[in-house]
This record gives C-alpha cells, sequence and structure tokens, in this order.
C-alpha cells in the first residue's frame, strides 16, 4: 500500500512537471511567433481607417503618410473611409479588428473627446486600443471681431470679466474641440461668455465676420486669410510655441495665461494587445516619414505641425487629454445627445 502510495505521488508529480514543461514550451512558441510576426510585418496591406468622409484634412494626412508607406515597406496602403456616429463606427471596426498591426485606426482628438462625452460606447477609448504614435498637430487661434475693444489677451480677459455671459463665442458643434476650447479658456481664466453652436466652420466664420459673434478658437488654416486681411484680429495660440504663419502671435503663456494649453492632434492607435515589436516598428517608420521634407512641406500647407511621439509619450498624451476634458466636460455640464 505504502508502494502504491509512492508510485502514486511520483505519477502525480510526473504529471504536475509534463505538464509544466508543455505550458513552458507553448509560451515560448507564442512568444516565438509574436516576435516572428513583429519582424515580418506587414505580410499584407494595411488598412488606415479613417472615421471621417473622403476630402477632410484627416483623410488628407492619411493619404500622405500611407503613400510614403507603402512606398517604404512595399505593401499597399488602403485609405478606409468610414464616417458617423462622431467616430464611433469607424473606431469600433478597429476595436474588433485583429491586434496585427494591418488594420489600424487614424483619428483626430475626437476619438478622446467622444469617449469622455458619450456614455454609451461599444469600446472603451483607452482600454480597447493601443496607442502607436501621434502624426500632427493642430493649434487654435483665438480670435476676435475687430469691434471688439481688445487687441491683447489681457485687454480681452478684462473686458470678460467686466461683462459676464455677455460676449458670444462660436463654435463647429456642440462638444467638438472649439467648443472645449472656449469652455476649458472660461474654466482657466475664470470668465463667463456664452457658447453659440453651429453645424461648420463657414456658417460660424459668417457670423463672426459680421459682427453677431464677438469671438471664437477656430483653427488656423479656416481663418488665416481674414485675418491677414484685418477681417479678425488674432489674440493668442493654445500651443506651446508661435505658429509659422502668424509670428506675431504670442502663445496664451506668453500672453499672461500660463496655464492654458490646447492642441488638436492626429494619431494611429490600433486594437489592443498590438505587440510591442509591432507597435515600435510602426511608430518608428512613421516617425522617420514625418522628417521627410517634403511632407513637412505639405502638412503645413494643411496647417498642421509634425508631431512625433514615441507610443508611451502618446499613451501619456491621452491619458492627459482624457483627463483633461473630463474635467472641463464636467464642470462646464456639457452634454450631447447618443
Amino acid at each position: 500500500m505504502v508502494r502504491d502510495h509512492v508510485i502514486g505521488g511520483l505519477r502525480g508529480r510526473l504529471g504536475f512537471w509534463s505538464g509544466a514543461f508543455a505550458l513552458a514550451g507553448l509560451l515560448a512558441a507564442v512568444s516565438a511567433d509574436v516576435l516572428a510576426q513583429g519582424t515580418a510585418y506587414p505580410s499584407k496591406p494595411i488598412r488606415f481607417v479613417v472615421p471621417y468622409t473622403p476630402g477632410g484634412s484627416t483623410s488628407a494626412v492619411a493619404r500622405i503618410v500611407g503613400e510614403k508607406l507603402s512606398q517604404a515597406w512595399g505593401q499597399p496602403v488602403v485609405i478606409d473611409n468610414r464616417p458617423g456616429g462622431n467616430t464611433v463606427i469607424g473606431a469600433e471596426l478597429v476595436a474588433r479588428s485583429v491586434p496585427d498591426g494591418h488594420t489600424i485606426l487614424f483619428v483626430t482628438t475626437t476619438h478622446i473627446t467622444t469617449g469622455v462625452l458619450m456614455r454609451k460606447l461599444p469600446f472603451d477609448s483607452l482600454k480597447d486600443f493601443t496607442p502607436v504614435t501621434s502624426f500632427v498637430s493642430t493649434d487654435l487661434v483665438l480670435e476676435v471681431h475687430p469691434s471688439v475693444p481688445a487687441n491683447t489677451l489681457a485687454e480681452f480677459l478684462r473686458l470678460a470679466k467686466s461683462k459676464p455671459g455677455e460676449l458670444n463665442f462660436g463654435t463647429v458643434g456642440t462638444g467638438g474641440i472649439t467648443h472645449l476650447a472656449g469652455e476649458y479658456f472660461n474654466l482657466i481664466a475664470g470668465t463667463k461668455t456664452t457658447h453659440v453652436p453651429y453645424k461648420g466652420t463657414a456658417p460660424m466664420l459668417t457670423d463672426l465676420l459680421g459682427g453677431q459673434l464677438q469671438f471664437t478658437f477656430d483653427t488656423p488654416i479656416s481663418s488665416l486669410q481674414h485675418i491677414k486681411a484685418g477681417k479678425l484680429r488674432a489674440l493668442a495660440v493654445t500651443g506651446n510655441s508661435r505658429l509659422p504663419n502668424l509670428p506675431e502671435v504670442p502663445t496664451f503663456a506668453e500672453a499672461g495665461l500660463p496655464d492654458y494649453r490646447l492642441s488638436a492632434w492626429m494619431g494611429v492607435f490600433a486594437p489592443a494587445g498590438l505587440p510591442r515589436e509591432i507597435t515600435a516598428k510602426l511608430g518608428t517608420e512613421i516617425a522617420r516619414i514625418l522628417a521627410l521634407p517634403d511632407v513637412k512641406e505639405r502638412l503645413a500647407a494643411l496647417g498642421s505641425q509634425p508631431l512625433i511621439m514615441s507610443p508611451d509619450q502618446f499613451s501619456d498624451l491621452v491619458r492627459e487629454d482624457f483627463a483633461k476634458y473630463q474635467r472641463i466636460v464636467r464642470e462646464a455640464r456639457i452634454s450631447v445627445e447618443q
């Protein structure tokens, strides 16, 4: 009986170790396979899912980068426009894709603001995606109608504080980056201004130029011609540095409001679980492309600046922006219908 007990114990131990060795072998094989995928990547066409209609600035930048990526890697890069749901339709497609680096999301800051504003989404904007890299950033410009008696940011702040609720700012829609920029300004500056949403840049600019609105936060590509013509007055830019096309316009920090900084970005996300080898390879190649002189020139023509970040840096930026917009939405009590 003792002998049988000992033999049974040995068999149990041998069975345990056999299973352990088998599991270790399986994990080693999986790791080798992942590494091989990273080395061989890409092995088929890459799909850039752009959750906007064709013809916009995001699609334009996607085509610029996709063209160079295809030339470098010898694989086609397909631009797949999937508009709808405030970027939700395209983002869901990517979130449900295989994390092998062949289907990636080419999106703007809207990916984060949508995650903050909409309670019922078919994905988690942070947990269900792997941040790969940012492409470009676009700063906004605080612009006022010439009738507004303020030539500097300091003068505008004094005016806004002296007339709480009387100054109107136009945006391209509730919950968009221009709306959040205006509400963030109120929070940081301690002012109270009134939001007037529009269904696009064109009608908003028409009313601003006509004097029905007092100010806005807009992209330079939309309003540069009006600023140069003296039809609008630019007081400050929202980024860390002055814009090449508006070198005379200070940043908010230079103009006396150092805590205010806000930029829209474009970036690449993959499904959660993308192997680090593939993440690094894709991010490194995009960084090389963005440094090319002809690419810089084409991006500048679109009013954008290269914003090259490692996956970890971009991940940090995404989380910081998510927290920032959560605060803005909560304190400004912004809501959108879903």
